[in-house]
């Protein structure tokens, strides 16, 4: 299943939350339009026929992707350990690029 970005995800929940709560019912007493395209939205991001189970399959995945957010911060912070043995490589021969030829003149 694809999932969608967490910033799209997060967007989708809070609009859907705001709409739920201020959107007027329809006359038929139902969710206003706005709430239903975002209910059925939230449902086919996350996978789910209801739109209370697609608020929770939402909040799992978005807190399972500041988890994973974290755990690549944390591990970018922590050096790698050196190979046993292993000699630090210096680059002392580096040389510089060569110039780029200059444009002819038209």
């Amino acid at each position: 299943m694809l999932m969608p970005h967490p910033a799209v995800l997060r967007g989708l929940l809070e609009e859907y939350e705001a709409a739920a709560a201020n959107e007027p019912a329809d006359a038929t007493g139902a969710p206003g339009p706005r709430t239903r395209d975002l209910a059925y939205t939230l449902c086919v991001s996350t996978g789910t026929r209801d739109v209370a189970r697609a608020m929770e399959a939402a909040r799992l995945q978005l807190t399972a992707a500041a988890t994973h957010t974290a755990k690549a911060v944390e591990a970018a912070r922590t050096p790698m350990p050196a190979k046993a043995g292993a000699k630090a490589e210096t680059m002392t021969s580096a040389k510089a690029p060569a110039p780029m030829p200059a444009a002819a003149a038209d």
